[in-house]
């Protein structure tokens, strides 16, 4: 499949939260080990007027990657003991990023249960923590960009708008009101977090 170019990742980040849906995430590890899983569910974050965000106060030595370039990727440890993905949107200087929530996988499943330890297809990559501990995610992908050898996404059909749902976020305390969220109806991947469709 064609890879998607740095254009993709330029859209408005509530956009992106949703264009991403169905997208597939590759990872190419030593020896040829190709990682991949298709994107099921996404959050948006913005700098401005978003409490959720870790950019809405500024700039920080722990955030400064949400200001770079769309197409990097956005990782940090949370809670003390996840690593979360997300992927950068907005202008340069403009922070905005998508977090991935949950993926389906495709392809290295061997190397994917070893990492999470289950044999369970649903339960791999079904929330944020598990699918980055899937595929291996920790501080040192943090600001790679997705147009290398290493990281990239590979293009899918855009979804029909009735495979699409939409929701307030999940598991946040500030601006949690704001239906941001975005996942496939019915995608038995997908985090068990609310599911109405609006």
């Amino acid at each position: 499949m064609k890879r998607l170019e740095k254009q993709f990742y330029e859209q408005p980040t509530l956009e992106l939260a949703e264009q991403l849906l169905g997208k597939i995430f590759v990872r190419m590890l030593p020896g040829n080990i190709r990682l991949t899983a298709r994107i099921v569910e996404t959050e948006a974050y913005l700098g401005q007027d978003d409490e959720a965000c870790h950019a809405w106060r500024g700039k920080t030595a722990r955030n400064q990657i949400m200001f770079r370039a769309p197409g990097t990727m956005y990782v940090y440890f949370t809670y003390g003991c996840h690593y979360l993905l997300n992927i950068v949107s907005e202008p340069e200087e403009s922070a905005g990023a998508v977090l991935v929530r949950a993926m389906e996988p495709l392809e290295g499943l061997a190397f994917m249960e070893g990492q999470r330890g289950t044999s369970s297809l649903t339960n791999l990559m079904s929330g944020p923590g598990k699918l980055a501990q899937a595929l291996a995610l920790d501080s040192r992908c943090n600001g790679k960009d997705l147009f290398g050898d290493e990281f990239f996404l590979e293009n899918a059909p855009p979804l029909p708008a009735s495979m699409i749902g939409t929701s307030t976020r999940v598991g946040i305390s500030k601006s949690r009101e704001l239906p941001w969220r975005k996942f496939m109806i019915n995608n038995p991947h997908v985090s068990k977090g609310k599911v109405t469709r609006m």
